[in-house]
């Protein structure tokens, strides 16, 4: 059997997204630069709704922890990803979406009833993205959708942050890390959004109990979970539940702490068109680089320069090609030496 990098599990979700007005937002009362979890008749309103006022800008297969997966496997790791989507054109879509960039999934001999899931993203013009999520299906993410033989041999578990909204997903959580750590595997994990760690608090808890390996949080997240405001005081305290912690600033690039040291990774100037999967290429960027070995900053600087690649067009992805040139330009960089 062919090794795998990274097994991860997560939502699946079809991502649909708009630009929309910030007048748009308030007279809707949908909270700016938030996931919300809505019903179906709801989020079909709000699609008709911007369909009419306007052009779909992109439609993708998404979730959090697949889009840090599309990013690393396009970069040239390997993944497997453990989600659930439904016997509908949607679901067809997703798999051969991420099948598309190299990606194996649990999804080819499971055919289930229902509704796949979908992301509508709104991004304001300020780049922020805001979204409304009719999990559907995914909602049942189980044991059953694991495949234990695949996180026994990979050399990265990854979780996401927002299946903590599901008992039946917390417990294939639990589940999974229990298989990983019984056969070597490390386990990272990534907030995924602020609402999850301000609203689900303890699902969050849950993943990190017994410590994690890699740990990815932006630094509201950060601030939420600590109860400090003071970045380098967040690092400390969450060094105690994980390794390898990346706190992301936005604009102003990254933090990463691995016990032993710190980078302070600088932001990289680009006109911000659409900040939605930033995050989540920062991600899968760095455990790229951390799965081929890369020095801290080295990771940092990759991570950083895709993440602000993703944010200067729309959508959460980048081309192939794109990344390619990317690694190939930053691999001339010092911090790539030795």
């Amino acid at each position: 059997m062919e090794p795998i990098d990274i097994v991860g599990i997560g939502n699946a979700l079809v991502d649909q997204e708009f630009e929309v007005t910030d007048e748009f937002l308030q007279q809707h009362q949908i909270e700016k630069g938030m996931m919300t979890l809505i019903e179906d008749a709801d989020q079909e309103r709000l699609i008709a709704e911007l369909a009419n006022r306007g052009e779909l800008k992109k439609q993708s297969g998404g979730g959090s922890a697949a889009n840090s997966l599309v990013g690393f496997a396009q970069f040239g790791g390997k993944a497997f990803y453990c989600c659930k989507v439904a016997d509908d054109e949607a679901g067809k879509f997703y798999c051969e979406d991420l099948e598309a960039v190299g990606i194996t999934t649990n999804t080819g001999s499971q055919k289930h009833q229902g509704k796949t899931g979908r992301c509508l993203v709104m991004v304001t013009p300020d780049a922020e993205r805001t979204m409304r999520t009719y999990l559907g299906i995914t909602a049942d993410l189980s044991v059953a959708e694991l495949d234990e033989a695949a996180i026994a041999r990979a050399e990265y578990l990854y979780i996401e942050g927002y299946l903590v909204t599901s008992p039946i997903a917390l417990e294939a959580i639990a589940r999974a890390k229990e298989i990983a750590r019984a056969n070597g595997t490390k386990i990272a994990m990534t907030c995924s959004d602020p609402a999850m760690v301000k609203y689900f608090g303890d699902g969050i808890e849950a993943i990190l109990d017994g410590g994690v390996d890699v740990m990815f949080c932006n630094q509201e997240e950060a601030r939420i979970l600590t109860g400090t405001d003071d970045v380098q005081e967040a690092m400390q305290l969450l060094q105690q539940r994980a390794h390898l912690v990346a706190i992301t600033l936005g604009k102003d690039g990254a933090l990463l702490g691995d016990g032993t040291r710190q980078v302070a990774v600088p932001g990289v100037k680009v006109k911000a068109v659409d900040t939605n999967g930033a995050g989540d290429m920062f991600a899968g960027a760095m455990m790229y680089g951390i799965t081929r070995g890369y020095s801290l900053a080295a990771c940092g600087l990759l991570a950083s320069h895709a993440a602000a690649e993703v944010v200067s067009n729309f959508g959460p992805r980048l081309s192939p090609d794109r990344q390619q040139q990317l690694l190939i330009r930053l691999q001339h960089q010092p911090e790539f030496a030795g």
